[in-house]
């Protein structure tokens, strides 16, 4: 690499990131251009991969149009793309939910790609969820670096042991919400 600096894509696991700050009560707090200067730090920001699912309209229009007020928010931020899913209607203990679907596989197809096509030199991943073990280790072998951004009410021990640095969202909060 010499004296370039290291390129750094960020992908975010919406659903898990929304979840997780609404559990400390800072959902609508985050400052996500001062996350994303947070977790680049002095090295050269590429891109930002936000993945989720829209609301369904028919459900709840207010709460629709504050998500889609949101990825407004999030379109607006330079090199920042915004990959929408699905939502699947599931029943669980007889109440319907919604679910967001396909998030991962986007995730893990972009994660993979970048990599593979050499457009990134350290990605981080800012999520708990466990099934990014395995795709981590084969871009690892790629010699890409991985860093896992968590909350601590949605960490995997095993992701984190998984990536080569890890960065606890929680004690970077003071310096990432308004």
């Amino acid at each position: 690499m010499g004296n370039e600096k290291e390129r750094v894509v960020i992908f975010i696991d919406g659903s898990n990131f929304y979840h997780s700050s609404k559990k400390l009560g800072v959902v609508d707090k985050i400052n996500f251009q001062k996350l994303i200067n947070e977790l680049v730090g002095d090295r050269e920001f590429i891109k930002v991969f936000y993945y989720n699912a829209p609301l369904n309209l028919g459900v709840n229009p207010k709460i629709y149009w504050k998500q889609q007020k949101f990825f407004d928010m999030l379109r607006n931020i330079p090199k920042v793309e915004v990959i929408l899913c699905r939502q699947r209607r599931v029943k669980r203990d007889g109440k319907f939910e919604y679910e967001v679907k396909g998030d991962d596989t986007h995730l893990v197809s972009d994660l993979v790609g970048e990599a593979y096509e050499n457009l990134y030199d350290a990605a981080i991943i800012v999520s708990g969820d466990e099934d990014f073990v395995s795709p981590i280790k084969r871009v690892r072998k790629l010699g890409k670096k991985i860093e896992n951004a968590w909350f601590s009410s949605s960490s995997s021990f095993n992701l984190r042991t998984a990536c080569d640095r890890s960065i606890h969202i929680n004690k970077i909060l003071s310096k990432i919400i308004d």
